[in-house]
């Protein structure tokens, strides 16, 4: 699943989201037919998928095989792994093909191979419906609620590691999870279609541990809380197939920050955060050649809450959000301009008259900006509701007319 925008993704006529995350059927499909996947024998393993002869490293190409990770059969209550603390790590057992030359993994949590951390995934925070203020998200829904973005991490620099025909473990984990997290996992293989065997070695693994910085200044009920936190992750490997070695690079460079002020006792509250998510893959090919990608993602959450306590046992709620991200995609990871451009931005406004823990009556209002510009396809939309009715939609097709994305609501201030 992938929430950056593509041409199919786009639904322009449906008023109610201006982004839709459209999951993948085709993946779906394909991980329902491989489900069984990790009950076969080793005679599974020898299986492979016939390829096109003009084979590169994978990149902008479909999976042979994917393999599901979730919980067993037989289920409940679904087949996600519910993760409800820190310290709650799940544990899946699983072996690959053994002609494997890519592995990708679609997951977000943080993921260790056999006890090494081989990545992680800071996500995008997304808001349901229902959250902070319900009247926001009426007709314009929280980004991506509809559909949960997903993220991937490069674990073919551990080909050499996995394809010893052995059992291996994948572990999912949340750091300072709350009751509850629920986790579920794909493994995306590329197979080598002219050999039952690949070889492969890792050459270099470095993790930087999680560090976390928290400064706090209280008295009383009001003061403010400071953390910050930052982790790195760089894997380096090689693979041996019938089309020749490849090596693979991939880093992953990840910082968060956060900032509550609480005031008024407790009755005031002002969060901003920021995640800033990069990643980058460089695959060397047997015709010496490079092939690169890199994804900068800046997501980001600001919130204003503030109880007004008026007589008789009336009070306003007062609330105030802005939500978006703003990702950058590279075609080639050392270039100094992106391929293409993606950000999405919502701002909402709303008060609700409580009278005795009742709600009474409210308004709220939600502007959206949602600008997308690539090297072959530009898409533009501004659109803003107010009590449950669309009051603007305004939408861009074409690149070579001037945005109005971000200054038609005043959002620039909150774009780097």
């Amino acid at each position: 699943m992938e929430c950056y925008v593509q041409r199919k993704a786009i639904r322009p006529d449906f008023r109610s989201l201006v982004i839709w995350c459209e999951a993948s059927q085709e993946l779906h499909r394909r991980a329902d037919s491989y489900r069984d996947h990790l009950e076969c024998s080793k005679g599974c393993n020898k299986k492979s998928i016939e390829k096109a002869e003009n084979l590169t490293s994978g990149f902008g190409s479909e999976a042979d095989l994917i393999v599901p990770f979730s919980r067993n059969l037989p289920l409940n209550d679904g087949l996600r792994f519910e993760i409800e603390n820190s310290s709650d790590v799940k544990v899946r057992e699983f072996d690959i093909p053994l002609n494997v030359y890519r592995a990708v993994l679609e997951v977000e949590v943080v993921i260790s191979l056999d006890g090494e951390v081989v990545g992680a995934v800071w996500p995008f925070t997304v808001v349901y419906t229902g959250g902070i203020n319900p009247l926001f998200w009426r007709t314009i829904s929280g980004i991506c609620s509809f559909d949960l973005p997903s993220y991937d991490i490069e674990i073919s620099p551990f080909l050499g590691n996995l394809l010893d025909g052995k059992m291996h473990e994948l572990s999912f984990s949340v750091t300072n999870a709350l009751n509850v997290c629920y986790v579920d996992a794909n493994l995306h293989l590329w197979l080598d279609s002219k050999s039952g065997k690949t070889e492969g070695k890792l050459l270099q693994h470095h993790v930087v541990p999680l560090d976390v910085s928290s400064v706090f200044d209280f008295k009383g009920l009001n003061g403010t809380f400071v953390t910050n936190t930052t982790r790195f992750v760089s894997s380096t490997g090689w693979v041996k197939s019938t089309y020749g070695t490849f090596a693979t690079k991939y880093v992953q460079d990840l910082r968060y920050s956060n900032t509550m002020v609480m005031a008024k006792d407790g009755n005031l509250q002002i969060v901003n955060q920021t995640i800033r998510f990069d990643d980058s893959v460089y695959a060397k090919l047997p015709a010496s050649n490079v092939e690169s990608k890199k994804s900068l993602k800046r997501f980001r959450l600001s919130l204003y809450t503030d109880n007004v306590y008026g007589g008789n046992g009336t009070q306003l709620m007062v609330t105030n959000v802005t939500l978006g991200f703003n990702e950058k995609m590279f075609k080639d990871a050392d270039a100094k301009l992106p391929t293409s451009l993606l950000r999405n931005l919502q701002e909402g406004n709303g008060v609700i008259v409580v009278k005795y823990n009742v709600v009474i009556s409210g308004v709220g209002s939600t502007q959206q900006s949602y600008d997308y510009n690539g090297d072959k396809f530009c898409y533009s939309r501004n659109i803003s509701s107010s009590n449950y009715i669309i009051v603007d939609d305004e939408v861009r097709k074409t690149c070579n007319e001037r945005s109005k994305t971000l200054v038609g609501y005043g959002l620039t201030r909150w774009w780097p």
